[in-house]
């Protein structure tokens, strides 16, 4: 592997998004040949499924770890210093973030001496719970020694680690995390100035439009906690999906627009083939009428260029 590297957090649900993330990557680089990208599949680690069923303690509350929760990859995001030999940079996304500029320049920056780079969550999350968003990490693997996924896995389950300290970086030193720009890791915006775009409302990811919902809300609310008790009795009475709807459109028509024309230009080189994609609207982890926005959408401008003519923030 090489000294830069950019690993793709995933699950069997979000594999579409992935191999889009992975794409956009190289496509919006100018150095496309001085850093590897790796999906890691969280399949690909016997110790998530060790745990299926077993109750974890996330924000105070005991739940069950299910691998099928669209979301069961997140602890995935630890394992890139492991993965590198605990020597190199580093940097990890989401499946649903798709570079529009060069990544190149995050992993090449100046970190100051920190361990980790990142920003900090937005609204309740980041103002009151001081939550850095761990869902783009520019990494020093070095030093990062510390972090043994496996091992801090287990914890959860002996109810010796919550889950949300953890993601939220609360467990790392502070003086060890710095800041870089929101361009970086933007959340459900997309202007002239993003580097990065995370469709992070998940329920408007581009891709699932008029599916029904897979994935777990929060059971605790700090500003107004009756709201957790409802969702703990809606849990409990109706099931963990129980009455929660089904993906809406995004409002943001060039978020779309930008998610299927690289989708568009996976298909076309094969990347992601066409039978692949209509299993993944039988499973229902990518919209039904797939092809039919595929066909509509415009094809982005070549690479070297702003794929889409944006105006700025």
């Amino acid at each position: 592997m090489k000294d830069h590297a950019v690993f793709i957090q995933t699950n069997h649900k979000q594999i579409v998004g992935a191999l889009v993330a992975e794409y956009a990557l190289k496509r919006n680089s100018q150095h496309s040949d001085e850093f590897d990208v790796q999906i890691m599949e969280m399949r690909d680690y016997p110790f998530f499924a060790r745990h299926e069923g077993e109750l974890y303690l996330r924000d105070g509350v005991k739940r069950p770890w299910l691998n099928d929760d669209l979301q069961s990859f997140t602890p995935t995001r630890f394992l890139p210093p492991e993965l590198m030999g605990y020597k190199g940079r580093a940097v990890v996304i989401d499946p649903d973030i798709f570079a529009v500029a060069d990544v190149w320049e995050l992993l090449t920056r100046d970190m100051e001496g920190k361990a980790i780079m990142c920003r900090r969550r937005h609204l309740t999350k980041g103002v009151v719970d001081r939550c850095f968003a761990s869902s783009v990490m520019l990494l020093d693997c070095a030093k990062l020694a510390h972090w043994k996924v496996e091992e801090a896995f287990e914890e959860m389950f002996t109810f010796k680690r919550d889950y949300m300290p953890w993601i939220c970086l609360k467990m790392e030193d502070r003086d060890s995390i710095g800041l870089f720009e929101p361009e970086w890791n933007d959340f459900d915006k997309l202007t002239a100035s993003t580097k990065m775009l995370h469709t992070t409302r998940r329920k408007t990811q581009p891709w699932k439009a008029g599916l029904p919902i897979d994935w777990r809300p929060a059971e605790r609310f700090r500003a107004f906690p009756p709201l957790g008790w409802l969702m703990r009795a809606r849990r409990h009475l109706f099931g963990e999906y129980g009455l929660l709807g089904d993906y809406k459109e995004h409002p943001d028509h060039n978020q779309t627009r930008l998610f299927f024309g690289l989708l568009k230009e996976c298909v076309d080189q094969g990347i992601v083939t066409e039978d692949m994609l209509r299993e993944e609207m039988r499973l229902n982890h990518v919209r039904h009428d797939a092809f039919e926005v595929l066909e509509r959408t415009p094809d982005l401008a070549p690479p070297g260029n702003p794929p889409l003519n944006l105006s700025a923030a």
